[in-house]
């Protein structure tokens, strides 16, 4: 009669791979970022104290927030309790908007052309994008 429904179980598979198509945007951004070097962001983390998450995991959360016109630390952070995809790239940690914030603002300022250059030449060369056409928009 009714296609059977229990909150209170656990249903497997729990891998979120399995919920992302092929095709997802978020497997491009993942693509992309995991080809960018490690030694890009060694300056931003100078050593000591607690561990930290990891730089990349992060500039893939906030670079496919950016493509899905999500800009405010607290939605990311928001974003990444809620949404498969963030859940994804994130591997299901969650850093609060403190400290996405603090990585965007603080550790990112130095690297932030480099990643987004690098980002772009993959897009490039992976054809995802045409540069033959491009406009910048002046508005603020």
């Amino acid at each position: 009669m009714y296609i059977q429904y229990t909150m209170d179980q656990l249903c497997l598979p729990m891998d979120l791979e399995d919920d992302i198509p092929e095709n997802h945007l978020v497997r491009v951004v993942n693509t992309a970022v995991n080809r960018l070097d490690d030694a890009i962001f060694a300056a931003a983390y100078p050593g000591g104290g607690r561990d930290s998450y990891h730089p990349k995991m992060l500039t893939k959360v906030i670079i496919y927030a950016y493509t899905q016109r999500i800009y405010s630390s607290r939605q990311i952070a928001k974003a990444v309790r809620e949404y498969i995809p963030f859940m994804w790239l994130a591997g299901r940690q969650r850093p609060d908007f403190r400290t996405l914030n603090r990585f965007r603002s603080q550790r990112m300022k130095e690297v932030l052309e480099t990643v987004f250059t690098a980002v772009l030449q993959f897009l490039t060369e992976e054809k995802y994008v045409s540069l033959d056409h491009y406009f910048v928009d002046g508005t603020k």
